[in-house]
């Protein structure tokens, strides 16, 4: 039962930064305040989400092909969101 909600969990985790798209088809979402702290949350989700995957697949022992599928996918967005909140922040800086 706990690899099945882990699973389920990382797999729901696969498909919530694609969200942004539709939340920024919106003008309030990219005014000034809304959209640096949109950003910055979906850059915090996805490094979580890469966290979270990596441990339950390597200490949790949830080691199925989706959860191999969904490991893959959010350390890629977790390296994304590494490199891009870098790279706001350098920018804020300089």
């Amino acid at each position: 039962m706990k690899n099945k909600l882990l699973t389920a969990v990382s797999s729901v985790m696969v498909f919530v930064p694609w969200t942004i798209f539709l939340f920024r088809m919106h003008d309030w979402a990219l005014q000034s305040p809304v959209a640096e702290i949109m950003i910055g949350c979906y850059i915090a989700f996805m490094v979580f989400s890469g966290i979270f995957t990596s441990v339950c697949y390597a200490k949790g022992g949830v080691k199925n092909k989706l959860m191999q599928i969904c490991m893959v996918i959010n350390d890629v967005y977790a390296f994304g969101g590494l490199v891009l909140g870098a790279w706001a922040l350098y920018s804020a800086l300089a």
